[in-house]
């Protein structure tokens, strides 16, 4: 990884490219973030820049993080987000990340959490088909149908697709394209769809597999 950001999911719309394709793009505020602390080989093992963003009230820290951001020199920030760069050399404590680190063009990798959907059916969870609505069908038409067998191994296998629950979990979407990127409202147009909602906090990365 050279680089990486925190940001916060805006939303979606479209944008129109030269020839006049349509673009699906998902909008993100991504930073300005500081560098909160910077880790070392030879104090921690291994290397690493922790950026700081959104700015937050005393109140609504602990002592421990304040005392945390006070160390740095920088204000308090409500989230804290540990990037492992292969070159850590231009970050120092109190550095500022802005946008611009990304260009139109590059692939990015962007992890979120999903949309939690609480406790959900077999159907809406994993698009089982549904029974006719007739009558004789009984109330099972949402049901799993059959679970496992008669006699051997008399049991369920472990990752059967069941009811249960559905969402609000780390996902990480691998080669999306930056479309564009404006420096001064510090917002970056990424091609395609973003794990999470309309602000929710998402972490930007280059590729690893482009």
């Amino acid at each position: 990884m050279k680089k990486g950001m925190i940001g916060k999911k805006l939303g979606m719309t479209q944008i129109f490219d030269e020839v006049g394709n349509v673009i699906p793009v998902t909008l993100i505020e991504a930073g300005p973030c500081v560098v909160a602390q910077k880790k070392t080989v030879e104090n921690d093992g291994y290397d690493a820049v922790q950026l700081a963003y959104s700015d937050v009230k005393d109140k609504h820290l602990a002592k421990a993080q304040l005392g945390h951001f006070k160390k740095a020199g920088i204000s308090p920030k409500r989230h804290l987000k540990e990037f492992r760069l292969a070159d850590t050399s231009a970050y120092e404590v109190g550095t500022v990340v802005s946008v611009d680190t990304f260009a139109a063009g590059e692939k990015v990798d962007i992890t979120g959490t999903s949309k939690g959907h609480g406790y959900s059916g077999v159907v809406k969870r994993w698009n089982f088909a549904v029974l006719r609505m007739s009558h004789g069908t009984g109330p099972v038409h949402r049901t799993g149908g059959s679970m496992g067998m008669n006699s051997t191994p008399s049991r369920i296998f472990k990752n059967k697709k069941m009811a249960g629950h559905w969402g609000d979990e780390k996902v990480t979407i691998l080669n999306l394209a930056v479309v564009k990127v404006d420096a001064e409202k510090n917002i970056i147009a990424v091609k395609g769809a973003v794990p999470g909602a309309k602000g929710s906090i998402v972490f930007i990365r280059d590729s690893v597999k482009a």
